[in-house]
């Protein structure tokens, strides 16, 4: 059974132990294995310990990983996760294949205010806003696209990261890819 790592800041929610079994779930109905990131949970131990065992926990469950299903929905301000981010650039370099799915369906460029100066969209502290019709940035999508579709759902503003409609998409797409290929 292929093995999907499942990057999101799910991790962060009081609920989350509840996500990651429901992702689990829908993974193993469509013939994956679901790895989500407090599989190996750690024991308490002093913070800088803590972080560097889950750290390193996580990079062996990604390494491990035939793919990643990766949660971009905004969190914490207008782009996604920067864990996330990490362990899609991580995956990304050492090749295992790359699906996303986000509970939002704006473009980043929709959802990061800005001005158009001389035909160039520029934030307020005026930086360059990017504008390649994608959901996030070009070195997170473009990875993604290569493995086909980014899912989209609009989940409820009050829980932009429990809805997962986009999700089960994502997954279904993963199993289609890894069948074949495996």
């Amino acid at each position: 059974m292929p093995k999907v790592y499942l990057a999101g800041p799910e991790v962060f929610l009081p609920n989350a132990v509840e996500i990651g079994a429901a992702k689990k779930r829908i993974c193993a109905a469509h013939g994956l294995e679901g790895l989500f990131p407090l599989d190996k949970q750690q024991p308490s131990l002093p913070p800088a310990e803590l972080a560097a065992a889950i750290y390193h926990a996580n990079i062996g469950l990604m390494l491990s990983a035939d793919a990643v299903i990766a949660n971009l929905t905004p969190f914490r301000g207008h782009a996604m996760d920067t864990g996330t981010a990490f362990e899609i650039g991580f995956c990304a370099a050492r090749g295992i294949k790359l699906f996303g799915y986000a509970n939002v369906g704006r473009l980043l460029v929709d959802r990061v205010p800005h001005t158009l100066t001389d035909g160039v969209r520029l934030d307020e502290n005026g930086w360059l806003v990017e504008d390649f019709g994608f959901l996030e940035n070009l070195m997170i999508e473009v990875p993604m696209r290569e493995a086909g579709e980014i899912f989209t759902t609009e989940a409820p503003a009050n829980d932009p990261l429990g809805n997962l409609t986009a999700f089960e998409r994502a997954v279904q797409q993963a199993a289609r890819v890894l069948t074949v290929r495996a």
